[in-house]
């Protein structure tokens, strides 16, 4: 064979197989590939349905301790926290109020009165002499009578009348007696109008005894939650002092729930109490939901309609002594749960004619299916129909997959 011959024989070839090694490149990369995707599974598990919440601590009877009368409250020397016993404990001190200042008219007036009031005592202690007199006089009478008439000198009659005499003479001492006693009561009252601010004495100031001070004793035992008024100054009737509640055997939680969100509660639904600071989750039981409801601005603005839901504890004192009133908790309130449902993550789901679907992976296909979804907790859904245990379904599939599309399971390394 001549050598040209071979070579453009030898150049056939080689061009030959390029060729074909570029038709099998060019085939390798626009070859389908099956789509990376993650992969769940549909198994029985414990499944709870709750409703999460921030709520707080409170004392559920606190007592308020406000001021008696108007007066002057003495420095408050209990601090939050302390131990107090129910009348016993002597929480604070205060004095009663002291009068007005008296302007110069209403002075002197006073001053006219004291000396009126003196006058009348004067002549009320005349009045007492003059009656003392005349019952000694009437004494006398009745004695001579008596001697008189035991002689039969005088009759009966003029006895029985010194006798009368007698008896009046005394009662005019009586009231004589009782009209000082007015006129020093009266005295007594007008010396009171002159007293003003400015007379120390009946101020109550520092050099004052204790004992004219009035004690507030503690209404119930248990521990001082707050001071609203520490320092010594003037308060009125009513006006709160300290506030006082049994944190140990009254302790409760308040959620504000979204009307929509209370409906779904009843009372005795079991409660989780998490990220209250303790090591592990406390138990509740939710005690009632109130009937009435509350507009409140959430952070961005938006009016809610809030309804307080009271929980109460139901472990121990000993797992939660440290909390106190107003203590911020997380209370999940369970109002669905089933030990042995059948379960998928809810990122498999997708709406899709408007039920919900499921990618179920068969051989390394992806099978549109339909699903019923009966509770879904945002992690886990509950499914009621159209998958068995076991399948195994594509996560967060992307709206380019299809029904009957090739899949792979994708790796860490993807």
């Amino acid at each position: 064979m001549p050598k040209s011959n071979m070579k453009q024989r030898s150049r056939f070839w080689v061009m030959f197989i390029l060729a074909a090694a570029l038709v099998l490149a060019l085939t390798y990369s626009f070859w389908p590939r099956p789509t990376l995707v993650d992969m769940g599974e549909a198994k029985r598990a414990a499944m709870t349905v709750t409703i999460d919440e921030e709520a707080r601590t409170r004392v559920r009877d606190a007592y308020i301790v406000s001021a008696p009368i108007s007066g002057r409250l003495l420095r408050v020397e209990v601090e939050p926290g302390d131990n107090v016993t129910g009348g016993e404990t002597i929480i604070a001190r205060m004095l009663a109020s002291p009068p007005s200042a008296i302007d110069v008219r209403t002075r002197e007036q006073a001053r006219a009165g004291v000396e009126s009031a003196q006058a009348g005592l004067r002549l009320a202690g005349a009045d007492l002499n003059k009656a003392l007199a005349d019952q000694d006089l009437a004494d006398a009478d009745v004695s001579r009578t008596q001697i008189l008439a035991a002689t039969g000198t005088v009759s009966q009659a003029a006895l029985d009348q010194a006798i009368r005499g007698k008896r009046a003479a005394s009662a005019n001492v009586d009231t004589a007696k009782a009209a000082i006693s007015m006129r020093e009561a009266e005295l007594a009252n007008a010396r009171a109008r002159l007293i003003g601010f400015d007379d120390t004495l009946t101020l109550g100031g520092p050099g004052n005894s204790s004992d004219q001070t009035i004690p507030l004793n503690a209404p119930i035992s248990g521990r001082i939650l707050q001071v609203m008024q520490k320092s010594e100054t003037a308060v009125a009737p009513g006006q709160p002092i300290l506030e006082i509640g049994d944190i140990s055997n009254d302790l409760e939680i308040v959620a504000e729930l979204i009307s929509t969100d209370a409906v779904q509660v009843t009372a005795r639904n079991r409660v989780i109490i998490d990220n209250w600071g303790g090591k592990a989750p406390l138990g509740g039981i939710v005690d009632r939901v109130e009937p009435w409801g509350f507009t409140k601005f959430s952070a961005l603005g938006v009016e809610e309609q809030r309804v307080n839901t009271i929980i109460r504890f139901t472990d121990p004192l000993e797992d939660r002594i440290s909390l106190g009133h107003g203590y911020r908790v997380e209370a999940k309130i369970v109002i669905w749960e089933d030990d042995n449902a059948l379960t998928v993550p809810s990122s498999a789901l997708f709406r899709n004619n408007g039920g919900w679907a499921v990618f179920m992976v068969t051989g390394s296909k992806a099978v549109l299916t339909p699903v019923g979804v009966g509770h879904n907790n945002g992690r886990l859904a509950q499914i009621a129909s159209g998958l068995t245990e076991g399948a195994t379904l594509i996560l967060y599939p992307g709206p380019g997959l299809n029904d009957g599309a090739r899949v792979k399971p994708r790796s860490s390394g993807d």
